[in-house]
């Protein structure tokens, strides 16, 4: 089944948080979140059912959301989109390939808000 385009209705940037320097004082690296992506997404939150197998597992994940495929995502970074002029952020918790070619699209199961220390 392919992502029909007029679900993807969700302007959303996918970031990844990485090197940009190195602090001449300290020597400590300095990181930031960077854009990786910019993309159309469809962004839905589970279903009542689906949020309660989620936390009878631990998992905390709240949010669905599909895009086309794009190489090299991963669960270590995230998404920022606008909801009403604020930003939200959510945390990418996985990636899923479409079942049949895996090169279609993706669904990133996402937890809402910031990880530790703005990663």
């Amino acid at each position: 089944m392919a992502v029909e385009s007029g679900t993807l209705r969700h302007r959303i940037e996918i970031q990844e948080y990485r090197y940009i320097s190195q602090d001449p004082v300290t020597g400590a690296e300095i990181r930031q979140w960077q854009k990786f992506h910019e993309c159309w997404a469809s962004v839905e939150p589970l279903s009542v059912r689906e949020l309660v197998a989620a936390q009878a597992n631990q998992s905390k994940v709240t949010m669905r959301v599909k895009i086309r495929y794009v190489d090299g995502i991963d669960a270590s970074m995230r998404i920022v989109r606008k909801v009403r002029g604020v930003e939200q952020i959510l945390n990418i918790e996985g990636v899923q390939p479409d079942p049949d070619s895996g090169l279609e699209w993706l669904t990133l199961p996402c937890s809402a808000g910031v990880s530790i220390n703005g990663q």
